[in-house]
């Protein structure tokens, strides 16, 4: 008798046995369990949190706003859906998207298969009873049969590592897990750590409070203006009268995303001068991450890159009077688009404000903080509160935050020790029944997210039908078809300019994390392609048990 079996013979009651059980209650989360659901499929869902929403739940900061223009950045599933909700603003703001989340919890009526305050601890497989058991930090066991990690992509965030971080005797907020309160920053001098999205979106709100703000920045990012405006009655009646046209064309683009204007499908530095420039001032002034649409070679051609870096730099000049400011705001050593692309609102133009000072720390390290402010190797700034907006552990944190134990009973934090391994980004092997939404290997954090995750989720329920009505037990990637998909996940990413630069999307945030490029650069359409053809071909790739027999499919 395996050990999972004598537990249940033990205390049968103290056990709660599922299908299925989905960790995390944000988009992907909410998504599967509605599908699940109706599959008639036993279906339960475990968030941390006690609210759903999962990074719109802890993304609170001033100023967090999606950079996904909010019609396109919605679920597609429900005709009913679009037309009973009405979103406001082009982007929408983080208050908005937690209200939509739990408008989809209401009108699915999803609540009552969601329990909130219970993180995992572990998921361990018992190849025997063909079952992981699922650990919880309030002592709660469930048994299920497959496991499906919704943990989202950017949901753990980065620790600090500065010396005397816990020796500072103001308040200290993180971006990542803003406080539900409203917090204000008048009559007080504030440091901000950190000029990502998050440092981005909410300096220019905070500078707004506070009688002066140190903006300390290592590596400046490239943002443009997400021009946001509330969305008129004739805007929301165009799309939904052309919906699906536009979401047929959505699905045809790279990332998911339709670009507003002239989407040039020429080589940057094939056209004039003037056209280039023509081009760029029309995607600036449109405003949003579809700046980078202008032309097709922007994140494989290094020079055609130049030209758009050299554009938005004398943009940077032309918005920031100080010219040394100007200067250290502007990155000059990683091409635009290998980092996530910033969308601001007067972000460029608060460091013209008398109370808004730049700490560029290339020139000024960080040398420790102390109990009443920050100490570089230039000066001391004395300051009552700091804001770290430092970012995540992305893409991997939430799966390795995890004790998760394969049928090897090695761990995954093992397995993936010199960076993550899986196949389609979907499953990785040696973890039977283990499902990733939009996990390492997948189009993803490329992507508009929405999109990315609506079709692993309608992959995977299609794939649980398909093991249901042909009997089988288990599925597993193999190790050949995962190892395949990894030389192609970087073939890819090296064949880009995605791959230059020490972003997040390498791990190069975290200290000590491997260095692999981890979304799949290929976008949306191959992508898809390759999953579809996957499932046709009876789950080529993936080792497929029934009644405890292996059939593979190669």
């Amino acid at each position: 008798m395996s050990k999972i079996e004598q537990n249940l013979s033990d205390d049968v009651k103290s056990l709660n046995m599922y299908d299925v059980i989905i960790i995390g209650a944000g988009f992907s989360g909410l998504y599967m369990l509605h599908r699940l659901r109706e599959l008639g499929i036993s279906v339960r869902i475990l968030e941390g949190a006690d609210g759903i929403g999962g990074t719109w739940y802890w993304n609170r900061y001033p100023g967090a706003r999606c950079d996904i223009e909010s019609l396109q950045y919605s679920y597609s599933f429900s005709e009913d859906l679009r037309h009973e909700w009405n979103w406001k603003e082009r982007y929408a703001s983080q208050p908005e998207i937690l209200q939509y989340l739990n408008y989809v919890a209401d009108k699915f009526h999803l609540r009552n298969d969601i329990q909130l305050k219970t993180r995992v601890k572990s998921a361990i497989y018992d190849e025997t009873s063909v079952r992981w058991n699922i650990q919880t930090d309030n002592g709660d066991t469930f048994l299920t049969k497959f496991c499906i990690m919704a943990t989202g992509c950017l949901s753990i965030p980065k620790e600090v590592d500065i010396k005397g971080v816990k020796s500072f005797k103001g308040n200290t907020y993180y971006t990542s897990q803003w406080p539900h309160e409203t917090i204000h920053f008048n009559d007080q001098r504030v440091a901000v750590i950190g000029t990502g999205s998050s440092g981005v979106q909410s300096i220019p709100m905070i500078a707004e409070e506070a009688i002066h703000v140190y903006v300390f920045q290592r590596t400046p990012c490239f943002t443009v203006p997400a021009k946001n405006v509330l969305i008129n009655e004739k805007d929301r009646e165009l799309w939904n009268q052309n919906y699906d046209e536009r979401r047929e064309k959505i699905l045809q683009t790279y990332g998911g995303i339709e670009a507003q204007g002239i989407v040039r499908d020429q080589s940057a530095i094939s056209v004039t001068s003037e056209i280039r420039q023509q081009t760029y001032e029309e995607r600036w002034k449109i405003g949003g991450i579809s700046f980078l649409f202008g032309f097709n070679d922007l994140f494989v051609n290094k020079e055609s890159n130049d030209t758009a870096v050299d554009f938005i730099s004398s943009k940077i000049r032309q918005k920031v009077k100080n010219p040394i400011v100007a200067e250290s705001l502007i990155p000059h050593d990683y091409p635009i688009g290998s980092k996530r692309l910033c969308v601001d609102t007067n972000y460029y133009e608060t460091f013209n404000r008398d109370n808004v000072t730049l700490v560029d720390l290339r020139k000024e390290n960080i040398e420790e903080i102390t109990s009443s402010g920050i100490k570089t190797t230039k000066m001391t700034y004395e300051i009552d509160s700091i804001v770290f907006a430092t970012g995540f552990d992305a893409m991997t944190g939430a799966l390795l935050k995890i004790d998760i134990r394969g049928r090897s009973g090695c761990t995954i934090q093992d397995k993936w020790s010199e960076g993550p391994r899986t196949y389609l980004g979907l499953m990785t092997a040696d973890f039977p029944n283990l499902f990733i939404i939009a996990g390492p290997g997948s189009p993803s954090v490329l992507t508009n997210m929405i999109v990315s995750i609506e079709q692993h989720v309608d992959w995977i329920v299609e794939c649980l039908d398909y093991l249901r009505k042909h009997h089988f037990d288990t599925i597993e990637a193999t190790m050949e078809a995962q190892d395949a998909w990894v030389n192609e996940v970087n073939a890819i990413a090296n064949a880009t300019l995605v791959n230059t630069a020490n972003s997040w999307y390498l791990g190069a945030n975290v200290p000590g994390k491997p260095r692999i490029f981890m979304p799949y650069a290929g976008g949306i359409v191959p992508y898809r392609q390759k999953c579809d053809n996957v499932a046709a071909n009876n789950y080529q790739g993936f080792q497929l048990k029934e009644n405890k027999a292996n059939i593979e499919t190669k």
